[in-house]
């Protein structure tokens, strides 16, 4: 699926954005007949409604989209697009009342809902289409709009359909389409390659462990993403009830987010030495499963002792951050559906962070809000670091006691990544319950707010 701009046409409606508070003195702009119809509506500005005006002819003219009241948008996200859906399956072009600093984030909500997810159903019809105003970067637009649904899609595909060998051919396909080249170690290959943790969580599973190791681009800053890529997650021999396992496919969902701005990345020309690790494993259950108790040796040679086999996706990370470290990015990022103790923090909505950067957490800090992802800086508290400290091994991948979770994973992943510049997302890559721009399922978190924040802190 390609989100797009309509093409200008003569037969596009003039599309007028009325917030609550203007609507009289609005209808005061049109004609009698159109005053009338208005006054007769429902129509009160409010956000989520539209109207259509009829021509003498009786077919459409123009239409009207509520743009509510200051109070109301500051309390929703993509405005425009609440009211998208409610919109007859016409072109239309924009014909004022967007602020110019809210105009590309309302035209990529705008963009946003025409995704769907039709692997297995049939296609839905085709919504309302939106001309790009003038003033907006259509390319950028649709590039960040055309990312956040490879992000969405992968997420949403199945387990069944999207094993680590259907995430490496995913992978393969986004190097192809940009001219990047892609290694990938699978199975054995991997223990004799030094990637004993990779092996380790995912050997029991069906479809063999593997490491995806992709680059682009030969002039400017090294800059390296690693996501992770457990394409199902059961628990392993810690078993995750039933009620907790019915979501896992998502749990590939830091490997989806770092495709979807690798995409960014590479679509944009960005002058940069782009390097994307993925360990994709599924965590399984089989006689050869990793087992509480046992203690594994990383990469970078520091130990680990196993407490829970259902903290699985930082053993994953850690030998792949400790590759990437060797060497010495400019900047290295993980992105990770990687604790509960995140949700429980943020919600759904919010992706944390943690970094020591002061410079990256400002500018990411600044970028939230202004491309509609919102991001929240959290600690990596020092004290904490004796609670991943076992004594019968140099780490814990389990701290007991409840306390922190997201906090003493984040540390945890520190210990992989080398000595230059980090940072770790800790994200939830679903939308539990369908909002504006946003349906019910697998989302892109961060990867926005790292495309308006890596340019600056990077000095591109």
């Amino acid at each position: 699926m390609t989100l797009q701009f309509a093409q200008q046409t003569p037969d596009a409606l003039p599309l007028h954005v009325v917030g609550s508070d203007d609507l009289d003195s609005f209808i005061e702009t049109l004609t009698p007949a159109h005053a009338a119809w208005v006054r007769a509506s429902v129509f009160s500005g409010a956000i989520g409604q539209s109207l259509v005006l009829p021509g003498e002819d009786g077919a459409p003219a123009a239409a009207l989209i509520g743009y509510g009241t200051e109070t109301a948008r500051a309390r929703a996200r993509f405005v425009l697009a609440a009211a998208v859906p409610s919109l007859p399956a016409l072109t239309f072009a924009l014909a004022g009342g967007v602020p110019a600093d809210k105009l590309e984030q309302e035209c990529l909500g705008w963009l946003l809902t025409a995704y769907r997810f039709d692997r297995y159903k049939s296609q839905a019809p085709d919504g309302a289409a939106l001309v790009a105003p003038e003033g907006v970067d259509e390319t950028r637009v649709e590039i960040l709009a055309n990312a956040e649904a490879l992000t969405r899609t992968l997420i949403n595909t199945p387990a069944a359909d999207m094993g680590p060998a259907e995430l490496e051919a995913s992978a393969r396909g986004l190097a192809g389409a940009h001219g990047a080249s892609i290694d990938v170690t699978v199975g054995d290959a991997l223990l004799e390659q030094n990637f004993p943790m990779i092996h380790a969580v995912g050997r029991a599973a069906e479809q063999e462990p593997r490491l995806i190791d992709m680059r682009w681009g030969d002039e400017g800053p090294m800059l390296t993403l690693v996501g992770k890529g457990v394409c199902f997650d059961t628990g392993g021999l810690n078993l995750k009830p039933g009620g907790s396992m019915g979501l896992m496919k998502k749990d590939m969902g830091g490997s989806a987010t770092v495709l979807g701005l690798a995409q960014i990345i590479m679509a944009s020309g960005w002058k940069v030495r782009l390097r994307v690790l993925i360990p994709a494993v599924e965590n399984n259950v089989s006689g050869n499963s990793f087992r509480p108790g046992d203690i594994l040796t990383a990469r970078n040679g520091l130990t680990v002792e196993i407490n829970n086999t259902d903290a699985e996706g930082r053993l994953v990370l850690a030998d792949a951050l400790a590759y990437g470290a060797e060497e010495n990015p400019d900047l290295m990022l993980t992105m990770a559906t990687l604790t509960g103790a995140a949700r429980v923090a943020v919600g759904p909505d919010i992706a944390p962070f943690y970094t020591d950067d002061a410079a990256l957490a400002q500018a990411l800090i600044s970028a939230g809000p202004q491309m509609a992802d919102p991001v929240w800086q959290m600690p990596f508290h020092a004290p904490y670091e004796a609670m991943i400290e076992p004594g019968i091994a140099d780490l814990d991948n389990a701290p007991s006691g409840g306390f922190a979770g997201s906090i003493t994973a984040a540390l945890f992943l520190r210990r992989f990544a080398g000595d230059g510049r980090y940072a770790h997302f800790d994200i939830y890559g679903w939308t539990p319950v369908p909002q504006p721009a946003r349906p019910k399922g697998g989302v892109q978190q961060g990867a926005r707010a790292l495309s308006m924040a890596l340019p600056q802190v990077l000095g591109l």
